[in-house]
């Protein structure tokens, strides 16, 4: 929402037709040729690296904590072997980062299977969870303490790991379009641009207005907006070249930014 809320403050990209969706339909969508530009979740961007091009300067990342993807547990991470780990996420890049974290970091393999994001369903049937999303901040707020449960969070741990931001999410247009459209792009680049720095000055209004509608309350809106990191500078480019290094994606599978503009 800090990426879209100042869209509509602006009037900005009212000539373009607009669509809304889930992030991994987004993805799919813009993969697929229907969209042209939009966010795409970091793994379909590796794996489809030689036919997008990333916007420079903004992600949907955190360097340290993200709050909204966690894994919960009844027990330590290093007791997981051979233990049923519910993917309760459709995220493959949450899903593919809480992989590498429990397999390399502690050494053990478990039993992953896919669910609906339903806390005590996943507790019952699992020895840990994965959530991301508003499934996430209830479980690690308000459900896991109130039952005893371990709360693993995926950005804090991939930082003690690493020393770097971890990026969920770029925005990327499709080499064809840009290719054809490069001044439009460029305007769609400047205009998001605008509209998160705005957002990010107005936080606290962002978080009232999205409070109306979901199950969290404005303070704690505007720390979660706060904790996100919305940038793509070398930071958060290397911490993308350690992830796609550590998943086994080709060399070939790198995030190429848009030229700056007037660069050839």
């Amino acid at each position: 929402m800090p990426l879209y809320w100042g869209l509509a403050r602006t009037g900005s990209l009212l000539d373009l037709e607009l669509s809304k969706d889930t992030p991994e339909r987004l993805s799919e969508q813009l993969v697929d040729g229907e969209l042209d530009i939009a966010p795409v979740t970091l793994v379909e961007y590796l794996r489809h690296a030689d036919e997008l091009v990333a916007l420079p300067d903004i992600a949907v990342g955190c360097d340290g904590p993200v709050m909204s993807c966690v894994i919960v547990s009844q027990r330590p991470l290093a007791d997981l072997d051979r233990e049923r780990v519910a993917l309760g996420s459709t995220s493959r890049t949450s899903v593919r980062l809480a992989e590498l974290l429990i397999g390399e970091q502690y050494g053990v393999a478990p039993d992953y299977y896919s669910c609906p994001p339903d806390l005590s369903l996943m507790m019952r049937e699992a020895q840990a969870g994965v959530l991301i999303g508003d499934a996430a901040l209830r479980a690690s707020l308000h459900d896991a303490p109130r039952l005893g449960l371990q709360v693993h969070d995926l950005g804090r741990m991939w930082k003690e790991w690493t020393g770097l931001p971890f990026v969920f999410a770029v925005w990327a247009v499709r080499r064809d379009f840009l290719a054809r459209e490069p001044e439009l792009v460029a305007n769609v680049h400047r205009a998001f641009l605008d509209s998160r720095d705005l957002s990010l000055a107005e936080v606290g209004k962002v978080a009232e207005q999205a409070a109306r509608w979901e199950a969290f309350d404005p303070p704690l809106l505007e720390r979660y907006f706060r904790t996100l990191d919305f940038r793509l500078g070398a930071e958060q480019l290397a911490g993308i070249d350690e992830f796609a290094r550590r998943a086994g994606f080709s060399a070939e599978a790198r995030v190429r930014l848009l030229p700056a503009a007037g660069a050839q």
